[in-house]
């Protein structure tokens, strides 16, 4: 299998052992499921559906950020507990993936389970020397981490700009250097606080997932996974502090899924330009949602419009039809090299739209693709 790596910059073997290692970075549950979200997860789905076939296991780990500025500021405008926000859309989420019929992973841990994991992580991040206390706070001191900027290659200035887009606070007095990240901080009155040595206050963002891959995959991971729009600043931080604390190399192979768009601007809650699963899944056969997915690849970009289900219905409707006649192996294997090629998902969709014209049975190759006929 060749995949493409965002820290290297190129298409590279990804040859995991038996035992696949995998994270990828999952909701901050406070609204539904939109179609970006959906074509993340359902591409690292497709990915653990291939290994599996392969005869490999994967222990896919994806989080969820049940703390974070998100979901605080959505629990106070609706003047509810942030836990019980959280709950309620992530079980939505569950009930989307299901239907779309993502595999079950091997955990979904909360960041507010972590909390004595981050600490001792804050600790030994401390102990070796790649942070500080300032202002009540502790940060990460990318000076002491000379390859800082080895995932995402972005310039100083490209770093700066992302931060301030991102929550990353360049403007804070506190920090040595603008890019300088939060390990913890202190809580607003109405946020969550915990006891440490440094202080009162809650995890930064991307303290939360090193701590849980460490706990629950450990030191070193194959595969790391997420939106395109994590590369910078959050996958960056993770790398650098995760390797300061273990000395040891934290992802094998970053893997990235490019954004999709509607109305010319990326899919965003703060934009408002969303396609909701559970909406889509009202009017939609579920297997059509996933099939306008993966027709995309998915390093680019693409944007949402309204020939996008009618025509993976109609694609549908051909591969049942198509779904009980004589089988040809090659077919299937023909669809395992396509996904070998860097998850070329809709080459996989192209020979199996041939093999449904020639009324060859494609139900084992759509099967690799989640889609069940």
């Amino acid at each position: 299998m060749q995949l493409y790596d965002t820290a290297r910059r190129a298409v590279v073997a990804f040859e995991p052992g038996e035992q696949v290692l995998m994270y990828t970075c999952g909701i901050t549950p406070y609204d539904a499921t939109h179609l970006g979200h959906a074509a993340t997860f359902i591409t690292y789905d497709v990915l653990q559906r291939r290994l599996i076939d392969t005869g490999r296991t994967v222990k896919c780990v994806r989080n969820v950020t049940d703390v974070d500025d998100p979901l605080f500021a959505k629990a106070r405008e609706l003047g509810v507990h942030y836990l019980d926000l959280a709950a309620g859309e992530e079980a939505r989420f569950e009930r989307d993936m299901e239907a779309l019929n993502a595999l079950p992973v091997y955990s979904t841990p909360r960041a507010s389970s972590a909390i004595p994991d981050i600490r001792g992580f804050i600790g030994m991040v401390l102990d070796r020397g790649f942070a500080y206390e300032a202002g009540g706070s502790v940060y990460f001191d990318v000076s002491k981490f000379p390859s800082f900027g080895s995932v995402s290659h972005y310039s100083r200035e490209q770093m700066i700009d992302f931060a301030r887009q991102r929550g990353g606070n360049v403007e804070d007095t506190n920090k040595r250097d603008p890019l300088d990240f939060v390990l913890w901080h202190p809580s607003a009155p109405d946020e969550p606080s915990w006891d440490t040595l440094w202080g009162p206050g809650r995890p930064g963002w991307h303290i939360e997932c090193s701590a849980l891959a460490l706990r629950e995959l450990g030191s070193t991971i194959d595969l790391h996974g997420g939106g395109s729009d994590l590369i910078f600043p959050h996958h960056e931080c993770e790398r650098a502090q995760s390797e300061a604390a273990t000395g040891q190399q934290f992802v094998k192979h970053w893997m990235h899924v490019a954004m999709v768009y509607m109305d010319g601007h990326k899919m965003s809650k703060s934009l408002g330009n969303l396609v909701f699963v559970d909406q889509l899944r009202t009017e939609w056969d579920p297997r059509t949602i996933r099939l306008g997915i993966i027709e995309h690849h998915y390093r680019y970009e693409w944007e949402w419009n309204d020939e996008l289900m009618p025509r993976n219905r109609a694609r549908l409707e051909r591969w049942l039809g198509a779904a009980d006649g004589t089988a040809d192996t090659a077919v299937i294997d023909d669809v395992r090299a396509a996904l070998d090629d860097d998850l070329d998902t809709p080459e996989a969709l192209r020979l199996i739209d041939a093999a449904a014209e020639r009324g060859v049975g494609v139900r084992p190759a759509a099967a690799l693709l989640g889609v069940v006929l």
